[in-house]
């Protein structure tokens, strides 16, 4: 049985009092927070065989490496990707999709070639393409939304043309918390002959992923936002595609010879790893993977949708709240988006964390997003697999105090 209190036995912050309350983490789709074996695994690294890998021939330097790529090994079973060598370690999300648009895009895409993406992208996924976009004379073209807050899949496929080589999406908003149909996506983009990158930051820590089964090109993750370290990432690329692209980073690690005249590359991954790596941090992802395997992650998806159904339920029974996104729990995610009354969201979070509340309040890194549905910034509650029901009673509970806060707070000023 899932038992999430017995989960939350398992992650030492969540004892933590802040400002003399019980703490309430529900800001999980920023970062979400670790079990002590991960705590442990990055200490026992530090403390036990700190060492360089893939350098040298000590017993600290090869117990790190087979360390390090026992979590490659365990990303790539994670996914289902057909083999390690398609597992490029990077500092997160954002530098995975950047070693795409300078690796690959600068290589193969062509004055006049169209990207597709979607107004709901994160900015990770829409300046990479604007900068290549700019230096190639490429077209950037944006997908729109229905007004539930889902892509306008007819618009999508309007969109498709010869010209168009690549179609970049987020498969779960990061603000709406809607669930994109990747599966139909990339069927279509194939279909015209466009490679597809997918943006599984949100997705991948929730919902089951085999990127053979989608037969998706490339697919780009962060460790930290399903219980691991911060600063490592993954990009998955078919390996066919990672052969063909030069490295990013020119440097130590990535070579197999150099000269004065000319170097020769490393083999995939080796040769878009440039540079000492985050070990530890590597490290400290097996465990995180190993928690999340053992929970299984469609009890992770299953526990999620049952949270964020029972708040959006609770949520719609509060006047004067504005929810973004779908209003039906099927089509979304962990993530809830909202405005109330016309306070601003910074506001809401502040006086939320005097009740030991953590919420997300901003654009969220989606600017663009914000300003097609007419607002500048939002608050964003968004659950993980230790959040429960009593949480969200009392994130509301104190949510009805921030009203009433401001309502004492206009009186005295009239």
């Amino acid at each position: 049985m899932y038992d999430v209190y017995e989960i939350r036995n398992d992650f030492p912050i969540l004892k933590e009092i802040v400002n003399g309350k019980q703490l309430v983490y529900l800001d999980n789709s920023a970062t979400t927070q670790k079990p002590k074996t991960v705590i442990d695994t990055i200490y026992n690294y530090y403390s036990s065989y700190n060492a360089n890998v893939h350098r040298g021939v000590h017993s600290l330097g090869v117990k790190a490496t087979e360390a390090y790529e026992n979590t490659r090994r365990m990303v790539a079973n994670f996914i289902n990707a057909p083999d390690p060598v398609c597992i490029i370690f990077t500092k997160g999300t954002t530098e995975s999709i950047n070693l795409v648009a300078y690796s690959w895009g600068r290589k193969f895409l062509k004055e006049g070639n169209e990207i597709i993406i979607t107004i709901m992208e994160h900015h990770s996924n829409i300046v990479p393409w604007q900068i290549l976009a700019k230096e190639k004379n490429l077209v950037l073209k944006f997908i729109p939304l229905k007004d539930d807050g889902t892509l306008d899949l007819e618009a999508f496929k309007s969109s498709l043309n010869e010209k168009t080589k690549l179609v970049a999406i987020t498969h779960v908003s990061n603000v709406l918390g809607t669930i994109n149909p990747i599966r139909e996506i990339i069927r279509l983009s194939h279909s015209a002959g466009a490679i597809v990158l997918v943006d599984g930051a949100q997705s991948v820590p929730s919902i089951p992923i085999d990127v053979q089964e989608l037969d998706v090109d490339f697919l780009v993750f962060s460790a930290h936002k399903m219980l691991g370290p911060t600063g490592v990432g993954v990009l998955y690329g078919k390996e066919e595609l990672l052969e063909r692209m030069d490295p990013l980073l020119g440097g130590g690690e990535m070579i197999k010879r150099v000269t004065k005249d000319s170097s020769v590359w490393a083999d995939i991954p080796y040769k878009f790893e440039g540079g000492t790596p985050n070990i530890a941090g590597v490290i400290g992802f097996a465990p995180a993977i190993e928690y999340l395997n053992k929970l299984g992650l469609s009890n992770v998806y299953n526990h999620e949708r049952a949270l964020v159904s029972y708040a959006l339920n609770r949520l719609l029974k509060i006047d004067g709240i504005r929810i973004y996104g779908p209003l039906n729990s099927e089509s979304r995610l962990n993530i809830i988006s909202f405005n109330y009354r016309d306070i601003h969201p910074h506001d809401v979070a502040t006086i939320l964390d005097q009740y030991g509340i953590a919420i997300r309040a901003g654009h969220h890194c989606a600017q663009p997003l914000h300003s097609y549905i007419g607002i500048s910034a939002s608050c964003r509650v968004s659950f993980y697999l230790y959040n429960t029901k009593e949480e969200i009673d009392i994130f509301l509970d104190a949510l009805r105090k921030v009203d009433r806060i401001f309502k004492n707070e206009h009186r005295r000023t009239l």
